[in-house]
């Protein structure tokens, strides 16, 4: 069964990034999802999955800057980055796409993980 989960680590404290809001986006702006990252940095369920995963483009939404003020980091305003989107297409809905997020209050990083 085809699913999509997502994973965010804090490179700025080395920690997972708990606490991090979030939303899924279709391909015409439509939230499918919202969520709230775990401690692990993980959300409890798939975001997606079974009939609900199907191949298309979306678009994952991170709401950074709310979770870097709430660790107490002092940011300018506007902040450097407030929101991270990451738009990725899906070929293949029965097979699992996991999308990592690796985030500081200045950069960040993704991939297609496992």
């Amino acid at each position: 069964m085809g699913q999509l989960t997502t994973h965010i680590l804090d490179i700025a404290n080395g920690v997972p990034a708990g606490g991090m809001a979030g939303r899924l986006l279709d391909a015409g702006g439509e939230v499918l999802v919202s969520f709230v990252t775990n401690a692990n940095g993980r959300c409890d369920h798939a975001l997606l999955q079974g009939e609900a995963f199907r191949p298309g483009t979306y678009t994952l939404v991170f709401l950074t800057a709310g979770y870097f003020r709430a660790r107490g980091a002092v940011l300018s305003e506007p902040p450097f980055l407030d929101e991270i989107r990451i738009p990725f297409g899906v070929a293949d809905a029965s097979a699992h796409y996991h999308v990592p997020l690796l985030v500081s209050p200045w950069s960040f990083s993704t991939y297609r993980g496992s």
